[in-house]
Parts: C-alpha cells; sequence; structure tokens
C-alpha cells in the first residue's frame, strides 16, 4: 500500500501546474507594478494616453489567469481553501506575488519528491 495521498492529482500533473502559475505569478508581479504606475500617471499627474486608457482591463485579464493558476495548483495539490485564498489575495499586494511564488514552489517541491519516494500509485 502506498502512502502516496489520494487526494492529489498525479506529480506530472502537478508539476505542469506548477510551471504555470510560477510563470502567471511572475506575470501578475510585473502587471500590478504597471498598473500602479499607470495608476499614478492617470490620478496624480492627470496624463491621458494608451497606458492609462488600457492597462486596467489588460491587468484584470492577466488576473484573472493567475487566480485560475492558483485554483489549478491549491485543487492539484491538495491546498485547503484558506491557502488557496491567501494566494489569491496575493494578488493584491506589490512584490508578495513573487514571495509566494518561492514559498509555493519550494513547498510543491517538497511534496513532489515526497511523492516519488513513496512511489506514484497505480491508477486506472
Amino acid at each position: 500500500m502506498s502512502t502516496y495521498p489520494q487526494t492529489l492529482a498525479k506529480p506530472q500533473q502537478i508539476r505542469s501546474a506548477l510551471s504555470i502559475y510560477r510563470v502567471l505569478a511572475i506575470i501578475a508581479g510585473i502587471a500590478l507594478f504597471v498598473l500602479l504606475l499607470e495608476m499614478v500617471m492617470k490620478y496624480v499627474f492627470k496624463q491621458t494616453n494608451v497606458l492609462t486608457e488600457y492597462w486596467s482591463p489588460v491587468h484584470g485579464i492577466i488576473y484573472m489567469g493567475y487566480a485560475a493558476s492558483v485554483a489549478n495548483l491549491g485543487l492539484k495539490a491538495a491546498w485547503g481553501p484558506v491557502r488557496i485564498v491567501k494566494n489569491l489575495l496575493a494578488g493584491f499586494v506589490p512584490v508578495v506575488p513573487w514571495i509566494a511564488e518561492r514559498r509555493n514552489t519550494a513547498e510543491t517541491e517538497a511534496l513532489l519528491s515526497r511523492a516519488y519516494l513513496a512511489g506514484e500509485p497505480e491508477r486506472g
């Protein structure tokens, strides 16, 4: 009998979800900084340009991709709902998506190494 938890996805699925999450966490962090710059340009300096007109919706789409990647990884790695929500909220604070990405990557890699040591269960 394997000690591999049955609630986890297969290691290959978790690794794939982690890769997508990592990319989107980095992009979402950068997009958040651009959004802050855009808001300063728009509301402090009263500028109107392509960035101030169109960046907010673009940032929203990027954040939705980030949120989907958090949910995907969270469900596959059997995170609890509190951890998933905390990671979703991390996308609202500058720099925090990058900190969360590093922490989640380290924890998920440790989970995957334990899964490989325990041996992947046979699933039909």
